[in-house]
């Protein structure tokens, strides 16, 4: 049976679309089509250091690898370059939202091309919904701690930045849970990005690389039992697609493979815009059309992807899976498989019936399993993010080494 995790972006879209819409903005432009704006790294930096006040960059030697930081967002990656300040600002960020300095009550999508979360979401065990409420547009609630507080940064340099913010959970069964949230990214170089990939990149390819650590500490009184409910780290990514964008998920064969994809969290996803083949998923995302993925631990590879056939951009994530672990289901109900649950998705923002959206953005994001941790233990989950631009025939032989694609077959 398939697994259909909560819909979180069903809430977000219909309370700020109207009010949220970057395409309203007029920011410095590399290049324009009908679906979104494209803007430089000088200009994202620029506009973050204007409106907010906790910005920390990371920059290679060269300073070609940049990467932008936000403690004022939770220590989130707002947006990174393969090129320098010239260069095309890979995150998505919601100039309006940050600009009007408001900050909404259930949810802000402020963007960002890799935020901390946790799940999960819906169910018994759930973080966005108070005990006893139902589980609907009215009651979900995204906590503060990883939506609007600024966290603490612990240290920082060129290299790398560490952020720390410690809170106090309840979920929806009534299981109080205090913690502490660790954050460290750090800038990787081209060597390390060759030693992780297991190839070579040509001197022809730019690129920007970045780690990040991410932690859960268990700092209360008493021990976290999976009868009470567990917390998962959860990272998603909001990067900025063209009408050339496709995401690639490579996977593990298996019989019945659709009982281990999720491809419905929005309803039927268009036979043209998601393909399965060759244990290969291919979707669409040019921010045109809203609709979600999601891949369970028993069939996924430690990759996801996407290749912006415009730009020509290779971007993805590198993450662990355990195929034995338990990962939380965030379906909006009481559920019967709690620990049932994707480790890795991907959403393609588009509008709804009205005709009014959040904005044209795409994601990627992955999640860790789940622990029993004891008073004082702690539980880590590391993810790596690369963007890799340049010639096509390089990056095309760098897809098929990374994913086992063609990505003339993918175009």
């Amino acid at each position: 049976m398939k697994r259909i995790n909560g819909p979180h972006y069903l809430l977000i879209l219909a309370f700020f679309a109207a009010c949220n819409n970057p395409s309203q903005e007029k920011p410095k432009e590399i290049q324009k089509d009908s679906s979104t704006m494209v803007t430089s790294y000088a200009h994202d930096r620029e506009f973050m250091q204007k409106h907010t006040q906790h910005i920390i960059e990371l920059q290679s030697a060269d300073s070609n690898a940049k990467v932008l930081l936000s403690a004022d967002f939770q220590g989130r990656v707002m947006t990174s370059s393969a090129n320098g300040d010239s260069g095309k600002s890979f995150g998505w960020i919601n100039y309006k939202l940050i600009e009007s300095g408001e900050k909404k009550k259930q949810f802000n999508a402020f963007g960002g091309e890799e935020r901390f979360w946790l799940g999960p979401e819906g169910g018994q065990y759930a973080l966005y919904f108070k005990k006893g409420d139902s589980f609907n547009i009215a009651h979900w609630q995204v906590p503060a701690v990883i939506d609007t507080e600024t966290y603490d940064v612990v240290s920082s340099d060129k290299s790398q930045a560490t952020f720390s913010k410690r809170a106090a959970l309840v979920n929806y069964s009534g299981t109080p849970f205090d913690i502490l949230i660790e954050r460290k990214i750090s800038l990787i170089d081209k060597k390390q990005l060759e030693e992780k990939l297991h190839l070579s990149i040509p001197s022809s390819v730019q690129f920007v690389g970045y780690e990040s650590y991410n932690s859960i500490t268990n700092t209360g009184a008493t021990d976290w039992k999976k009868e009470n409910g567990l917390l998962s780290i959860w990272l998603l990514g909001m990067m900025t697609p063209s009408d050339q964008t496709k995401v690639i998920i490579p996977f593990l064969p298996q019989k019945n493979i659709h009982d281990y994809i999720t491809d419905n969290y929005f309803g039927a996803i268009p036979a043209d815009r998601l393909k399965i083949k060759d244990s290969v998923l291919f979707l669409t995302c040019d921010g045109k059309s809203r609709g979600k993925i999601g891949l369970s631990p028993l069939i996924a590879k430690s990759i996801a992807a996407s290749y912006d056939f415009k730009n020509n951009v290779l971007s993805f994530i590198l993450f662990p899976v355990d195929k034995n672990g338990m990962y939380v289901n965030s379906k909006w109900e009481l559920q019967k498989q709690p620990f049932k649950g994707d480790v890795v998705n991907a959403y393609n923002d588009g509008p709804l019936k009205d005709g009014s959206q959040l904005g044209f953005f795409y994601e990627i994001e992955s999640s860790s399993s789940v622990k029993e941790l004891k008073k004082g233990e702690k539980q880590a989950y590391q993810q790596t993010t690369c963007h890799l631009q340049g010639n096509y025939e390089d990056l095309r032989a760098i897809a098929k080494q990374l994913l086992g694609v063609d990505l003339n077959d993918v175009r």
